[in-house]
């Protein structure tokens, strides 16, 4: 099991390579929005990881895994598979360690994510129509070149990274009632909502996925791990056919629900932050707003509300 000791040692280990990003409190909210009752959205606390250093939340958990990694294992290279925010976590870490890097993309990749992986001038293959095609094919090479790979969901040390956005969230704003977290292979909210309920075990957290692919939703709803037969969203980062036993079980603990949000749910809730607050995301980012401005998170009061925009991009400007 990951401890709280496990999220403050990953903490002390990235904080010299990542950014604290800030929290912005939003209060009121205009017609622009687009969303009815506007008058009952709850008061939000948006933790800006669209700000930080390789603009995902993704470069903590890929630096404390690669940290932890000993001398031999990560002196032949990293490897991952990615829907593009992971990988440019990884690659941000094997440039700390002057390592060589491999990045397998599925081919449903935004293209400028595709384009923005190759600028960075390293080996970057697209296999597969979906994540786990592509992910298959990270393994088959770490195993053939000797390379780490490093797992974007199902990795104790990147959970643990991925929980350290807790550690910061709950000092800048410890009055929160209820956290929103997005959910892809299920790393984001497994170390949220872990770190969160060991420092504030009456918090409410509830993660948030598109209908069109809905994996953690179906797995709890059996108490295992499910392979949906397809994926059917734009938000392509939170599209993995399957998540894994440790992130199911670590989110059937600490998290209360599940809320589903359309892609034009999505959408509208990126644009909204765009034209509102001039903060660009990706469609992935929006989902956590998505739910709160649609009433998706399934309580009466939720209170103070924190949400993690997860990651920037352009999905939202139109």
């Amino acid at each position: 099991m990951i401890e709280l000791q496990d999220f403050r040692a990953a903490r002390r280990a990235i904080s010299s390579h990542m950014r604290l990003t800030p929290v912005f409190g939003v209060t009121g909210f205009s017609d622009k929005s687009g969303f009815a009752a506007i008058d009952q959205i709850p008061e939000m606390f948006l933790k800006l990881e669209n700000m930080q250093v390789t603009g995902s939340f993704k470069a903590r958990g890929a630096m404390n895994a690669a940290l932890s990694l000993d001398e031999d294992k990560r002196s032949a290279g990293l490897c991952t598979a990615s829907g593009g925010n992971h990988g440019m976590g990884v690659i941000h870490a094997a440039r700390t360690l002057g390592v060589p890097v491999k990045i397998f993309l599925p081919t449903n990749t935004p293209k400028p994510k595709v384009e923005k992986l190759r600028a960075q001038g390293v080996d970057v293959a697209l296999i597969g129509a979906v994540w786990d095609d592509a992910n298959r094919a990270a393994m088959d090479h770490a195993r053939e070149t000797g390379m780490a790979y490093i797992h974007p969901f199902a990795d104790p040390k990147v959970i643990a990274g991925q929980g350290t956005i807790a550690l910061e969230l709950l000092e800048q704003q410890p009055d929160l009632d209820t956290l929103v977290v997005a959910i892809g292979g299920g790393g984001l909210i497994s170390g949220v909502a872990t770190a969160a309920r060991m420092l504030r075990p009456s918090i409410r957290v509830i993660g948030v996925e598109p209908t069109g692919a809905a994996t953690l939703f179906e797995s709890l709803k059996v108490g295992e791990v499910v392979t949906l037969p397809s994926v059917n969203t734009a938000a392509t980062s939170l599209a993995p056919r399957q998540s894994s036993a440790l992130n199911v079980d670590l989110i059937g603990k600490n998290v209360d629900r599940i809320a589903l949000v359309t892609d034009e749910e999505m959408q509208k809730a990126a644009s909204w932050l765009w034209k509102d607050l001039g903060i660009a995301v990706e469609l992935s980012a929006a989902a956590g707003i998505a739910a709160v401005m649609t009433g998706r998170l399934g309580v009466d009061d939720p209170g103070r509300v924190g949400v993690i925009v997860c990651g920037t991009g352009t999905d939202g400007i139109n």
